[in-house]
């Protein structure tokens, strides 16, 4: 005996939990299901206690630096770290609260937990209850990559789930993975107290960024005490009595680095290998992502896939945004697509890294003709009256049409104030366009216009 529904919906991240809802409204007859915690990633091992988290540690930041402000504390300043983590594990169950108190007032929307299978196309069993419907979505997720490396198994190791269960800030903390995970993690354990390397193997860190942001990375995390392997070619694990010997065969430096705790931050898996996907006919890539069309529909009618699980965007933003993509198009008649969407993300090292659209580099190899303002922080009268001027700022025009290809800005506020840059980019403007427009005095953003009117070729 099965149970007939308008949409199946797996999976309660950013896209899915939305979708039921405003599946809901329209008057369908929606079946949820989520395996584990409602509001996926984002609300249980990602932005909200990662964030939480940050946010502390910038607290302990500055009230390090309280002198450099005229600001007079007696004592040492100490981390109570199971404060910390029970104020991010206080959050994320306060956002699992809410989603279950908007969900169950869906008029339309039957919630279930478990694992789910197809068995057909259009036919999924959960636990002993099975469910049909003409639409499926999938909002299946990601999950940490494990990767073969040496000795891997052979050692305990931390993933960016699992290191938000530790009770005691680590002794030294190696971090495997230069890139947005692992350098956020680093700096936030290293402002607890924690000695930390990163190692990573590639040339440099963040390697998808332009050369001038990943050096000017390093050297803020380097000037906070965090020791940088790169060039880390030969990577192995090894236990040492109760450490991990981190094997890194760098060119400089010790080949070998022991650590207390080790963290892999080395990339991420579609959650797609257990859910009978073969059964239902979806074509997935190599790595085991969903391969969705423009419009997020996969390789079988009245299959969809939105989120991390369709490798067309790793952000809860990302997901969010592939949730409206359908959802407009399947019941306002739209015709979006994700190919219109302009890569914007953040990093949340302190001070942040907003980016938006192309880099330097990646607007060259594109072919384009390009100019390149640039402004570094210490002439931002906001960061510097806040102390807080390392970084820089730095947009990507093409020569020829004047349009902004992308921007960057490492400073602090730059994860807000490069939404000016997105926003103008949007609608299709121009550096001219934000030469002439007159910013907030004093602010970050009121520089942008500046760098817009300072252009040089690159």
């Amino acid at each position: 005996m099965s149970r007939k529904f308008d949409a199946i919906i797996l999976g309660a991240g950013q896209a899915g939990t939305p979708l039921a809802g405003r599946l809901s409204d329209a008057g369908m007859s929606v079946a949820l299901v989520e395996r584990h915690l409602l509001g996926g990633t984002c609300v249980n091992t990602g932005c909200k206690p990662t964030k939480t988290l940050v946010a502390s540690a910038y607290a302990a930041h500055m009230a390090r630096r309280a002198a450099d402000f005229g600001v007079t504390i007696s004592g040492e300043i100490g981390i109570d770290f199971t404060k910390v983590r029970a104020r991010a594990d206080k959050i994320s169950a306060d956002s699992r609260a809410s989603l279950r108190r908007w969900i169950d007032g869906m008029a339309n929307c039957t919630l279930f937990f478990g694992q789910a299978r197809f068995e057909s196309p259009h036919r999924v069993r959960v636990a002993d209850e099975v469910l049909e419907a003409d639409r499926i979505f999938l909002n299946v997720g990601g999950r940490a990559l494990v990767p073969d490396m040496p000795g891997v198994n052979d050692v305990p190791f931390l993933t960016n789930s699992t290191i938000l269960k530790l009770d005691a800030v680590p002794r030294h903390l190696v971090v495997v993975g230069g890139s947005y995970i692992g350098l956020e993690f680093g700096q936030m354990f290293r402002r607890f107290g924690a000695e930390v390397t990163i190692v990573e193997k590639g040339p440099t860190l963040i390697g998808r960024e332009d050369p001038e942001i990943s050096d000017a990375v390093r050297d803020i995390l380097e000037a906070e005490g965090i020791a940088v392997r790169t060039g880390a070619e030969c990577i192995r694990f090894a236990a040492q009595g109760e450490d991990v010997l981190v094997g890194v065969d760098c060119q400089e430096g010790s080949p070998e680095v022991l650590g207390s705790h080790v963290l892999l931050a080395v990339g991420r898996r579609p959650n797609t290998d257990d859910l009978g996907l073969d059964t239902a006919g979806v074509a997935m890539d190599a790595r085991g992502y969903i391969q969705v069309d423009d419009q997020l529909r996969t390789s079988v009618d009245g299959i969809w896939a939105m989120g991390d699980c369709n490798g067309r965007g790793a952000f809860t933003h990302t997901a969010y945004n592939d949730f409206e993509i359908v959802a407009d198009n399947l019941l306002d008649g739209a015709d979006r697509k994700v190919t219109d969407r302009i890569p914007a993300y953040a990093l949340y090292i302190d001070p942040p890294l907003g980016r938006v659209g192309m880099g330097e580099a990646e607007a060259k190899k594109a072919g384009h003709q390009i100019q390149v303002g640039r402004r570094p922080m210490t002439r931002v009268g906001r960061a510097v009256e806040k102390d807080e001027s390392l970084g820089f700022m730095k947009l990507v025009v093409d020569k020829d049409s004047d349009r902004i290809l992308g921007g960057a800005i490492l400073g602090t506020g730059g994860d807000e104030a490069i939404h000016g840059v997105l926003d103008l980019m949007v609608k299709q403007g121009t550096a001219k366009d934000l030469a002439h427009a007159v910013h907030i005095h004093p602010t970050v953003s009121e520089l942008l216009p500046t760098i817009a009117g300072e252009l040089k070729p690159a």
